[in-house]
């Protein structure tokens, strides 16, 4: 390869979300960027996902970047080719202490920034078709998520940075980074800026820094069924109970104490293995479920049917599906940083660690890059 096309104004390491979200900032600044993957594609969290873009989920202190980054992923709707469906969500409540925290958090809501409104179990109904009615208290409606489909997304993103001219090179694992150099399997880069985005490459790069970043892997098991019958559309996403203990958005609610100690003594196996369930729809009509949070840094590479019977358990409480019938499972790791939204770092100048989203890559990473490329 040329001298020319080997020296860039940004090089990212890593074709993951994060990657691939700085590389679509840099371009909007009409910079020229490269990234380099050492898989023949992306193979990480960033497919192995919900494809939900969550704002609901965020605290105030990111919720404006997950909205930013929300309204590029509906430009990129519109640019790139990909599926993206408004689909809102709904937090259903079952129990009068699910109930008293979606109250609670209502009532604060619009002042905090979220687009919200509770539902009573009639107007809860005519947004899904697919909620289980019996017992149903009622529900928090929040207008801000959106599906994509994580697979399809990336693979067109990927496709329209190509296109508009930032150099891919797959297949290819850095080996060294010595500013402003970049070597790799023989080649090397000359580049103004280094983002690397790779918790492989983080780990191998620059291996003390990883050993004192605090960064703990988690492991979350999904599925999903076989598409539904024609015509049938979930809707919202749903979510239940469980879920009010996981998001950090929920956190201040004073209700919620009392609801996790009524959590700890029914779901002891949910609290275990970190359940929580979502539900959500691809563009092929599957319905994908989930998920579990196993943290450490000697997670089994082995998923334990045990969860995926939880999970679907639960989801049976408050859902009712056309076709239970699964039509595959897997799993996915991200990086977390504990009590932190990222990790970012700059063992070098000019060279910044991009890495730690914590399961948020898809509702987080446009606008996190816009800060971090605008600094």
């Amino acid at each position: 390869m040329n001298s020319e096309r080997q020296s860039c104004d940004v090089l990212i390491v890593g074709a993951g979300i994060v990657g691939l979200a700085l590389a679509y900032e840099a371009l909007l600044q009409g910079l020229h960027v490269s990234v380099i993957e050492r898989h023949p594609r992306p193979v990480g969290a960033t497919i192995r996902n919900f494809g939900m873009v969550w704002p609901i989920g965020q605290p105030p202190a990111t919720l404006d970047r997950a909205l930013r980054a929300r309204a590029t992923w509906l430009q990129l709707a519109n640019e790139a080719g990909i599926w993206a469906a408004e689909s809102g969500s709904l937090h259903l409540a079952y129990r009068p202490e699910e109930w008293a925290v979606l109250e609670e958090f209502a009532a604060t809501a619009r002042s905090r920034g979220y687009q919200t409104a509770l539902l009573r179990p009639r107007q809860a109904l005519e947004y899904s078709q697919t909620i289980n009615p019996e017992g149903l208290y009622g529900a928090l409606w929040s207008a801000t998520e959106v599906n994509i489909d994580p697979r399809q997304a990336t693979q067109a993103l990927c496709k329209w940075l190509a296109d508009k001219g930032v150099q891919f090179y797959y297949n290819t694992a850095v080996t060294q980074i010595a500013y402003p150099r970049v070597y790799a399997q023989g080649q090397s880069w000359q580049a103004e800026r280094i983002f690397v985005c790779s918790g492989a490459d983080f780990e191998t790069l620059y291996p003390e820094l990883f050993a004192q970043s605090d960064i703990t892997k988690c492991k979350l098991q999904m599925l999903r069924t076989v598409p539904q019958s024609a015509g049938f559309t979930l809707g919202p996403n749903l979510a239940a109970g469980l879920t009010l203990q996981h998001y950090a958005s929920f956190a201040h609610c004073q209700s919620l104490p009392t609801l996790k100690a009524l959590f700890a003594k029914v779901y002891p196996a949910y609290n275990k293995w970190g359940i929580h369930v979502l539900l959500s729809q691809t563009a092929a009509g599957e319905l994908t479920i989930g998920d579990s949070h196993e943290y450490g840094r000697d997670l089994s590479p082995f998923d334990k049917q045990e969860i995926n019977e939880l999970i679907m358990r639960y989801l049976r409480q408050f859902a009712r599906l056309p076709d239970w019938r699964i039509a595959e499972t897997w799993h996915g790791i991200y990086a977390k940083i504990p009590g932190a939204t990222e990790f970012i770092a700059s063992p070098e100048p000019g060279v910044t660690i991009v890495n730690g989203l914590g399961g948020a890559g898809m509702t987080l990473s446009f606008g996190l890059a816009q800060e971090l490329l605008h600094n």
